[in-house]
């Protein structure tokens, strides 16, 4: 039995889903961030459980080949990303067998699995970043929470987003100083300035850069606009009201204070207008090519009914609209349906209709409608599906099922559902839309099985 503040030497042999190293001692499971297998530690004993123990790598003995130079002088505290301690060929080969593992170890499932799609740019890739705000004992701090805390570490210039960003904070922190704009206190609930939430489009180069408050107005507003205006691109700059006690970052409520209401980009040949509550993947080369991988899966001839269900503001769909008869979109947030109405109009796009409706409630009224998709595309939250809304799908009778998913242990619980339902995974593709940090995206193709063949 293992103690806390006991050392031990500990051989690691394996990656946790969060990018943990994770090695045995005495039957018992040790998770020690900032590791990799092959490594062997002297491993402190920080967290002791009956089933697993947490450690901190006090001292690396034997150094797994894997290993490389961090780049980051923040990487062992923030808790954004955890592999900057390792090769990206060994990243990519880890997430791999992630996804193949989990697989057989949830879905109990063996699809052919593709070679995951490498990203070309493993640094400044990000289009969206949300930075905590707080005030320490006097010191402002901006930057990510450190792992499992929403303890702030200072990241001024993080790898993951590009460098205007980095301009946007330093307009903030001078209006701060200028305005005495308070920070607001998670525990009392007292102070304005909550987050700073920044989103480029890369394709044209336009910004938005937010000012998520508890509040209604900021002071020194104008000081605010003109700071941010010296960085080149600045086209949208917002006050996202946020007055609820709660961890979401974002608030309901947006409101101009300079520019335009949104930014465009554009994905796939598509102009994609991204308002402040829109969700749009956060590595845009990196989603062409996940786009481009379920567009080869559908395979369509210019005659299929496509349903996009958890479509955002529509850009999977929206993307098939030239070779698919009608596509039909679901979604929950208003904003975001709005935002694919008006993606599909600045378009052109006539053959497309966005419903307004949790997945559950959309599948059910389609089915109502009598409307049969062929093409049934799913990108759901983390959470994935519940086993109703696979159900009511399945009942609609597509020949094919495309699974856009970011968590493969979710997508393989789903995928074992859908076989049971009548559906077959016949191959599945990894893209890695999150270099160094633990997230893979999968996309699946799935389709009716025949019942008639033996």
């Amino acid at each position: 039995m293992l103690e806390k503040n006991q050392r031990i030497e500990l051989d690691i042999s394996g990656f946790t889903a969060e990018g943990f190293g994770v090695g045995h001692c005495g039957g018992i499971a040790v998770f020690v961030p900032n590791t990799s297998i092959g490594d062997k530690i002297l491993c402190h004993i920080i967290k002791a459980k009956k089933t697993y123990c947490i450690g901190k790598a006090v001292e690396i003995l034997c150094a797994s080949p894997m290993r490389v130079e961090s780049d980051c002088g923040v990487f062992m505290q923030c808790g954004g990303c955890v592999f900057r301690h390792i090769g990206y060929d060994s990243e990519l080969a880890v997430k791999y067998e992630r996804v193949r593992e989990t697989f057989r170890r949830i879905g109990h499932l063996e699809p052919v699995l593709r070679p995951i799609i490498r990203a070309e740019e493993i640094n400044g890739y990000r289009n969206k970043a949300q930075y905590p705000v707080q005030l320490v004992n006097g010191e402002l701090k901006i930057g990510f929470y450190a792992h499992s805390s929403h303890r702030v570490i200072n990241c001024r210039e993080c790898l993951l987003q590009p460098p205007e960003f980095s301009e946007i904070l330093a307009a903030f922190e001078r209006w701060i100083s200028a305005s005495g704009a308070s920070v607001y206190n998670e525990l009392t609930g007292k102070g304005l300035l909550r987050h700073i939430y920044i989103r480029k489009a890369f394709a044209t180069g336009e910004i938005m850069a937010a000012a998520v408050i508890n509040g209604e107005s900021v002071p020194l507003a104008d000081m605010l606009v003109s700071e941010l205006l010296k960085t080149a691109g600045v086209k949208s700059i917002v006050l996202n009201i946020n007055r609820r006690d709660t961890n979401a970052v974002l608030g309901g409520r947006c409101v101009t204070l300079w520019g335009s209401d949104y930014i465009e980009d554009e994905l796939c040949g598509i102009r994609v207008r991204i308002s402040p509550l829109s969700f749009y993947q956060v590595n845009r080369a990196q989603a062409q090519r996940l786009y481009e991988k379920a567009a080869e899966y559908a395979a369509l001839s210019g005659t299929e009914t496509v349903l996009d269900m958890y479509c955002g503001a529509g850009t999977i769909g929206l993307s098939l609209a030239g070779r698919a008869a009608n596509v039909i979109g679901a979604e929950i947030v208003p904003e975001a349906v709005a935002d694919a109405r008006i993606n599909a109009r600045i378009n052109g796009i006539s053959n497309s209709e966005f419903i307004c409706a949790d997945a559950s409630g959309a599948a059910l009224e389609l089915r109502q409608r009598g409307i049969k998709p062929e093409v049934v595309i799913i990108d759901p939250p983390r959470k994935g599906c519940e086993e109703q809304v696979l159900e009511t799908l399945c009942e609609m009778n597509p020949g094919k099922i495309i699974y856009v998913s970011c968590d493969p242990a979710t997508l393989a619980r789903d995928c074992e559902i859908l076989s049971r339902l009548g559906y077959d995974i016949t191959e599945c593709t990894p893209v890695d839309l999150f270099p160094r940090t633990a997230h893979v995206e999968n996309v699946a193709l799935l389709v009716k099985r025949d019942e008639n063949k033996q």
